[in-house]
């Protein structure tokens, strides 16, 4: 996990370990002022689910891409945490550079849509079809901050998804990949583009990966003596019967004298 501050001179924090303890207290993994957070504040855990956040007793609330937390929430890269008024943006390890989504012929082409989870277009879903433009150029305009403008195209090339953003070298709100800065790379499922207080996620499930069907094993067929019972009843029969046969031996063998 990598951690940045936005318009802040405090260094990137690096974390990598299951549990991330947040609060003003000396005894935990990241230390923000006493008048922005209580002594011990929140954790974050890793898990099967990914980044969970847990809000400790006696916390105030906290915020996610400015959205109310009062107990626990599931994060992802390139959310904004909020804890008074130190904001912390929680970046991906990697950087998207040379990765590449499953091509795809143009006429097997996947549905493809933004899920807007955060800012003023929240809740709607953008469907792309073969090109997508938001933004100061596009057909769904984006507001920002201090009056800046971008534009933002996700658009299929070669049978990838990809994205292209442009705007002034010198904005203060880059549009980011996982949190990352990027320009244009290419999309994977699940991804998060986030510009300003505007969030949205890739709904792609097309170019998920197909899961792995595991087959149950077969039942062994039990044996015939395990179908007689237990093991000491198996042999008190062998017993008897063999006892038997040599009676009836026996009472044949008299017979004939």
């Amino acid at each position: 996990m990598r951690i940045e501050f936005p318009h802040s001179t405090r260094a990137v924090f690096r974390w990598n370990q299951a549990l991330l303890r947040i609060g003003s207290e000396s005894d935990n993994d990241l230390i923000l002022a006493a008048g922005q957070a209580a002594p011990h504040h929140l954790h974050i855990s890793l898990d099967r689910r990914g980044w969970v956040l847990d809000v400790l007793p006696q916390a105030h609330r906290i915020y996610v891409n400015a959205r109310p937390v009062r107990e626990r929430a599931i994060l992802r890269a390139g959310d904004m945490l909020s804890v008074g008024d130190c904001r912390m943006l929680l970046c991906a390890e990697d950087r998207p550079d040379g990765r590449a989504t499953p091509e795809m012929p143009e006429q097997e082409r996947c549905t493809v849509a933004l899920r807007a989870v955060a800012g003023p277009l929240s809740g709607q879903v953008l469907p792309l079809a073969d090109r997508l433009e938001l933004g100061s150029q596009g057909r769904v305009p984006l507001d920002l901050p201090q009056g800046e403008s971008v534009t933002l195209t996700i658009f299929w090339r070669e049978g990838q998804l990809c994205m292209e953003s442009s705007q002034a070298a010198d904005g203060r709100y880059p549009v980011r990949l996982n949190g990352i800065a990027v320009q244009q790379t290419v999309l994977l499922p699940g991804d998060q583009i986030g510009i300003a207080m505007h969030r949205f996620l890739i709904d792609a499930p097309g170019l998920e990966p197909e899961p792995e069907i595991v087959l149950p094993p077969e039942p062994v067929q039990p044996l015939p003596e395990d179908m007689a019972g237990p093991r000491g009843e198996v042999w008190w029969l062998i017993a008897t019967a063999a006892v038997l046969a040599l009676g009836i031996a026996l009472l044949l063998l008299l017979h004939v004298h």
